[in-house]
């Protein structure tokens, strides 16, 4: 198999890339923004009150939650609804513009609103546009992809997805730190230059999308006219297998996304700086990239369903036992091993997705990847927080549970659908075959 990139594919990517950059630099540059002297917080920040008999104080940092938390859950509620209606429609590139325009708009806002609820409405916008355009853009990939290079062009979408989420962070820090800056005698604040940035990246991404992305002449002279989720399979013995994937993304996810919010914890631990827990954190995102498009391939060749069954067989030891190890040197390797095993999960499913996806429904049921994918990440983020108070090991002992739901999904739910998988070669015959 030649490794022969299509130009739209990797348009898609590029596009993708540079929009998860400027998404990616808002979660850095949002919580230090709010927690700044620039945004006017409601009155009652510091007050007490309770809830079901339980009392807490409303902090700034509950705040900065709601505003995080908001994008993730009206991005993945969202998606099928509006994965949907482009199947409906067939008008896959006029989804995708409106969603970039909204992120845009959202990010311009930043620079103008200096209110609490304001910040709150500007990140909602950001969310709902992101609705518009993470479904759609997986929708594109497969419908662009020939049967033997769906899995290949997944793992490329989700390298390139992966390199601007993964280096957002590391610059947006750099650029608030280094502001104010003088540009053609304006005075433009730290803030208000990564707002631009990230206007910037969706403004490229949609003139990208603009100028190089057509929508497939099939979606556009056959679009869906029924589209539903489906939850149990045509039987009605089992569920469906796009389904049984999306729940096995989720604890998918979650298991990668319980590691963020615990960085203060982690740190006094391992008795380390926040260097070392950058390298960790980054270790994931590092195997995600050079793994997933190799892995993709091979799964073209082998068949979906081996990846995935040994991706989850891998997540659950490496999840598991970063609840346990005692050295920052052992929890990059783990770390670095637990991405390597989203790889062999994330572009293999999204490939067979896309292999189940009738014609014209790309956008409805790959959405329930993308979907489950946010959904984990979101509520990782909100439970490892709550988790980690019964003791460090918790949430990621609980992670371990779900990625065992998750095996056992893929295990009596899913099947394969590469029909021309070859067998996969035998590591211990002396022809290597």
């Amino acid at each position: 198999m030649e490794f022969d990139i299509d130009g739209r594919i990797l348009t898609l990517a590029l596009a993708r890339m540079v929009d998860a950059l400027a998404n990616s630099f808002l979660v850095v540059v949002l919580p230090l923004y709010i927690g700044s002297e620039i945004v006017a917080l409601p009155a009652f920040v510091g007050t007490e009150t309770s809830f079901g008999g339980v009392e807490f104080t409303l902090t700034a940092e509950l705040l900065i939650g709601v505003v995080l938390s908001l994008f993730g859950f009206l991005n993945s509620f969202g998606q099928p609804f509006t994965g949907s209606l482009s199947d409906r429609t067939g008008r896959r590139k006029v989804f995708l513009l409106v969603g970039l325009a909204l992120v845009a708009v959202g990010s311009a806002g930043y620079v103008f609103f200096t209110d609490y609820l304001a910040v709150v409405a500007m990140r909602a916008l950001q969310g709902v546009g992101a609705a518009f355009t993470v479904p759609v853009t997986v929708a594109l990939v497969n419908e662009l992809s020939p049967d033997d290079e769906r899995g290949e062009n997944f793992g490329l979408y989700n390298t390139f997805r992966l390199l601007g989420f993964g280096t957002g962070p590391l610059v947006a820090g750099g650029v608030v730190a280094a502001g104010p800056y003088a540009v053609g005698g304006v005075t433009i604040s730290g803030f208000d230059a990564a707002f631009l940035v990230a206007v910037a990246g969706a403004v490229v991404s949609f003139l990208l999308v603009a100028a190089l992305i057509s929508d497939p002449e099939r979606t556009s002279d056959e679009a869906a006219e029924e589209i539903s989720i489906r939850v149990r399979d045509a039987d009605g013995d089992g569920l469906d297998p796009v389904f049984a994937l999306g729940v096995a993304t989720v604890v998918m996810a979650l298991s990668i996304a319980i590691y963020a919010p615990l960085a203060n914890v982690i740190n006094t631990r391992l008795d380390q700086g926040t260097f070392l827990f950058s390298v960790q954190f980054g270790a994931t995102v590092l195997a995600n990239v050079v793994f997933q498009v190799p892995i993709g391939r091979l799964s073209d060749r082998y068949g979906r369903r081996p990846f995935l069954l040994a991706g989850f067989v891998l997540l659950l030891p490496t999840t598991f036992a970063q609840g346990f190890v005692e050295s920052s040197t052992a929890m990059i390797v783990v770390r670095f091993l637990q991405g390597v095993a989203v790889a062999a999960v994330f572009a293999p499913s999204l490939a067979l997705a896309g292999d189940l996806a009738g014609e014209g429904t790309s956008g409805s049921t790959l959405s329930l990847l993308t979907m489950g994918f946010g959904l984990g990440v979101a509520f990782g983020t909100l439970f490892s927080g709550i988790l980690v108070g019964f003791g460090f090991a918790v949430p990621f002992v609980v992670a371990t549970v779900g990625g065992c739901v998750g095996l056992a999904l893929v295990v009596t739910q899913v099947g394969e659908t590469v029909e021309t998988a070859r067998p996969l070669p035998n590591p211990f015959s002396a022809r290597g075959d």
